[in-house]
């Protein structure tokens, strides 16, 4: 497997990096690895409005609307007089 080293990290970022690796319960290294799979990750593609919604509330149940009819408007106007 290739090895990467990684220079010039701040004192700061390696003292949060040392503590976050600890609240894991890993190295630095093995925490180090975790972040870079996290970010690299193929994201998952987002999901329409209609999707969020029928997730949100689908197990609600449905709603039958009683639509009513449609009425004509009337002629369209005669624009060639």
């Amino acid at each position: 497997m290739p090895v990467l080293t990684i220079r010039n990290v701040p004192d700061e970022t390696k003292s949060r990096l040392r503590i976050r690796a600890a609240e894991h319960g890993r190295s630095m290294e093995a925490e180090v690895r975790a972040i870079l799979d996290s970010a690299l990750r193929t994201p998952e593609p987002l999901e329409n409005l209609g999707q969020a919604i029928r997730r949100h509330f689908g197990a609600l149940g449905g709603v039958e609307l009683e639509l009513p009819e449609r009425e004509r408007l009337g002629d369209p106007p005669d624009l060639g007089a």
